[in-house]
């Protein structure tokens, strides 16, 4: 890559202790015309193939971005990170840590992959999803809203699970979804959980008052989706 770029002369940010220099190309290519600036990256190694960093997006770390990936708008891939194939990563996307997004995923907005998370296949994540632990999103899945995969989730398809947002006396949002063991987990603020302890959490908590009805009744509607009534 080091051949058709080069780091612009003092444009540098200082991101996590990291160093980032701005890049340019430097002849026209199938990446961009001579002259165009693209985002920040610590050295070239973070970048090759067919693989593009553009806008304010920021690589660095041990991070790799290669084949056909972009990356662009705010986002930051870092740590020991992976994006290739043909994914995208943009706005102010963070993944990080030893997570990899490749296929044909996207992943957009305020979304944050980190730990040992996957996204791949045409799985779309976007809003103010995390995606962390050993938690894999692939297939046609697509997640949004302020969702939580975490732990050894499994979503593949979006019957694979299901989201509710501002219940509660907080207003937070409550995801269920299929685990690697084929298990139904519920995460909502810091439980994490089956059905059965989701339940016996919200009785302790709130006892018979509106907050209770709430969330009973998306404990409810969460066995209808997946077919427990």
């Amino acid at each position: 890559m080091g051949q058709y770029f080069e780091f612009v002369k003092n444009d540098t940010i200082t991101v996590e202790g990291h160093i980032l220099h701005r890049i340019r190309c430097t002849r026209d290519c199938k990446w961009a015309k001579k002259g165009e600036f693209g985002g920040y990256i610590e050295e070239f190694e973070n970048l090759f193939g067919d693989a593009w960093v553009c806008g304010d997006a920021r690589v660095f770390g041990n991070a790799q971005v290669y084949g056909n990936a972009r990356v662009y708008g705010d986002a930051w891939v870092s740590g020991n990170a992976r994006v290739f194939g043909n994914a995208r990563v943009f706005g102010k996307a963070r993944v990080f840590g030893n997570a990899q997004v490749y296929g044909d995923a996207q992943v957009c907005g305020n979304v944050w992959v980190f730990g040992n998370a996957q996204v791949y296949g045409d799985a779309q994540v976007c809003g103010n999803v995390w995606v962390y632990g050993d938690a894999q999103v692939y297939g046609n899945a697509q997640v949004s809203g302020d969702a939580q995969v975490r732990g050894d989730a499994r979503i593949d398809c979006i019957k694979a699970h299901c989201g509710f947002d501002v219940f509660g006396s907080y207003g937070r949002h409550t995801h269920a979804y299929i685990t690697a063991e084929n298990k139904i987990e519920i995460t909502c603020g810091c439980f994490r959980g089956s059905i059965e302890e989701f339940e016996a959490k919200v009785r302790k908590t709130h006892g018979d008052n509106q907050y209770a009805h709430e969330y009973l009744a998306i404990i409810y509607l969460i066995k209808i989706k997946f077919g427990l009534v």
